[in-house]
């Protein structure tokens, strides 16, 4: 998601129906209500009387028959949940303010649950684990990669839940949630016990002649900067080349991620190009000269996805000095925009598609490697003995 956008004011005019649906809702209520900042049209006249009819129909038959308590809150967000929905965008989402503040609490490297990556597998209809964080509770408990999740707390789930499944799984610190989950074609539960875990989306070390490794969990907080100082360590340290590892890594902020592509590619160079729904495009250029001019290997997998693949798109077509090596990027060439509400709650909605600086389509077809290497899965930890991936990236810097 674009950065700038996560902690605006509330827009001029956010997401027409949304509004439509809070003043109509209100309005039934019999309250008296303003919504800061919204003074523009919201939608057509036609649309808004059509749903207020259709929405006052339907209060007016729960006040006459239905039997059991009413929550004016839950019927609100409820209400504003399922317009969002109606986007049929998987990337679209409305966040309440419990889920904004934990949004918020994520970025800034603050998190409380057992420490796992989920992703919606659109062709499945199921929720996939992409990795865990590390020194997490889901690691230590042995949630892996490809983990198919069947249940959290035995209530069963596919792809439709996916917008509770996080919240579900995360919880108070010492409490604990039972996964189900499928791997390799069988069913297993695995009992985690939530915590309190410090992010780290940066970890490095030197390798064998003298090779820098720098692991990226993902673009968020302060990561460009967490990966300069790692660069900057190792390079104190005698480094000739560098492996970058995006593996697993499912996004994140997208100015985060060129930060760091601004740091292995020259100045003036092309490093994104965005198009609105209008499809009036915006380019962003490289702005400081290059300061990673070693030879650099980009190791990338099926679940390197959104900002990930924005930086193998920079690398592969713009670094003369780097070479992608593992499987084909998951394929997610979409970006949203976090647009927060007066209330606290807020909308994150697809705003822009990207493409990589020759103007190549990433969504729905992803980053092909320079180099395929596809038998190996990487689980999120580092396994100098068996990771064939990473074994190939030595063998090319050697």
């Amino acid at each position: 998601m674009k950065k700038n956008s996560v902690f605006k004011t509330i827009m001029t005019i956010i997401a027409t129906a949304i509004i439509t649906v809070v003043i109509t809702t209100i309005v039934i209520y019999g309250r008296e209500s303003k919504v800061a900042g919204t003074e523009s049209s919201i939608g057509t006249a036609m649309k808004s009387k059509e749903l207020e009819a259709k929405l006052t129909a339907m209060r007016q038959k729960i006040d006459e028959e239905y039997i059991g308590e009413i929550d004016e809150n839950a019927l609100i967000e409820g209400a504003i949940e399922g317009y969002v929905s109606g986007l049929n965008d998987v990337y679209s989402e409305y966040l309440t303010v419990d889920e904004m503040s934990e949004f918020t609490q994520d970025y800034e490297g603050e998190y409380v649950g057992i420490g796992v990556y989920i992703t919606k597998d659109t062709d499945n209809n199921e929720i996939l684990v992409y990795g865990t964080m590390q020194n997490s509770p889901a690691q230590e408990a042995g949630l892996q990669t490809g983990d198919i999740i069947t249940s959290v707390d035995g209530e069963e789930c596919d792809g439709d839940d996916y917008d509770t499944i996080t919240n579900e799984i995360k919880g108070k610190e010492g409490t604990t949630v039972k996964v189900g989950i499928i791997r390799d074609g069988q069913e297993q539960t695995i009992e985690v016990q939530r915590r309190h875990i410090e992010i780290q989306h940066v970890t490095s070390q030197v390798l064998e002649n003298n090779i820098g490794y720098i692991y990226i969990s993902s673009f968020e907080g302060k990561v460009s900067e967490e990966f300069e100082k790692a660069y900057d360590d190792l390079a104190g340290k005698g480094i000739t080349s560098l492996i970058v590892d995006v593996r697993n890594n499912g996004g994140g902020v997208v100015d985060e991620c060129l930060a760091i592509a601004e740091l292995m590619t020259n100045k003036g160079q092309t490093l994104l190009i965005e198009a609105d729904k209008d499809g009036v495009e915006e380019v962003t250029k490289a702005e400081k000269d290059k300061k990673i001019t070693m030879p650099i290997v980009l190791l990338v997998n099926e679940y390197s996805a959104s900002a990930s693949e924005i930086l193998a798109g920079i690398l592969k077509e713009n670094a003369d000095n780097a070479t992608l090596i593992g499987n084909t990027t998951f394929g997610k060439g979409v970006i949203q925009t976090l647009y927060p509400l007066s209330d606290n709650s807020a909308i994150k909605i697809t705003t822009d598609e990207y493409f990589t600086p020759n103007h190549n389509k990433i969504n729905g077809i992803g980053v092909e490697p320079d180099i395929k290497v596809d038998d190996y899965t990487f689980d999120g930890t580092l396994d100098l003995e068996a990771d064939t991936q990473l074994k190939r990236a030595i063998e090319e810097l050697k």
